[in-house]
């Protein structure tokens, strides 16, 4: 009985907290300049920052779960878009507790999903030179960039890490806790660390 009651709550809980994500998703959206489109849904807390420079456009019917209520499957954390650069996100992009770190450009196609706890950085953060990262200023500065694509109806499994310069051609899947450090084709299946080629869809 106690346990019913328990889970009844939790459910009705749960309701009616669902409508304010979606409003504070899209205050946070605002007040980041994030141009978004219509049908969006979020569950949990997004962590967003878009600095001056940078630029964020999302789709139609973009769907995102953040936290550990929306994302039990370990390995929790909010959903992050830390945007120096330029973020595209086409439509019908589903992701859970994903990250995504962009300091040049990350491109998402349509149809894309982005297993939980995904990150994707288009940015090595450091430089490789230990004199460099001694001066944070110029570290920062001086650390690789490369653009990320990932094309459309891609699939990238659960904590897959893809690195700078990295595209991940249409419809392709990557397996999970993947490292993906060069380029993907169309069509195909990848996984392991580093990311090897497994077969052709």
């Amino acid at each position: 009985m106690i346990s019913t009651l328990y889970k009844a709550f939790r459910k009705v809980k749960g309701m009616l907290f669902m409508p304010f994500y979606n409003i504070y998703a899209k205050v946070i959206f605002f007040l980041n300049d994030v141009n978004y489109g219509k049908d969006l849904k979020v569950l949990g807390v997004m962590k967003v920052r878009v600095t001056r420079r940078g630029k964020v456009t999302i789709g139609d019917n973009f769907c995102a779960n953040s936290g550990e209520n929306f994302n039990v499957i370990g390995r929790q954390q909010k959903t992050i878009f830390w945007v120096e650069g330029e973020l595209s996100i086409g439509d019908n992009v589903g992701m859970s507790s994903t990250a995504l770190i962009c300091n040049h450009k990350i491109t998402i196609g349509n149809d894309v999903k982005l297993g939980g706890g995904v990150c994707v950085y288009d940015t090595d953060f450091h430089n490789l030179d230990p004199e460099i990262r001694r001066d944070p200023t110029l570290d920062k500065k001086t650390s690789g960039k490369a653009e990320v694509n990932i094309g459309d109806n891609a699939f990238l499994g659960a904590h897959t890490t893809i690195l700078k310069g990295v595209t991940i051609g249409e419809n392709s899947v990557v397996g999970a806790c993947s490292l993906v450090s060069k380029s993907i084709p169309a069509n195909q299946i990848w996984a392991g660390n580093p990311a090897k080629f497994i077969k052709e869809l």
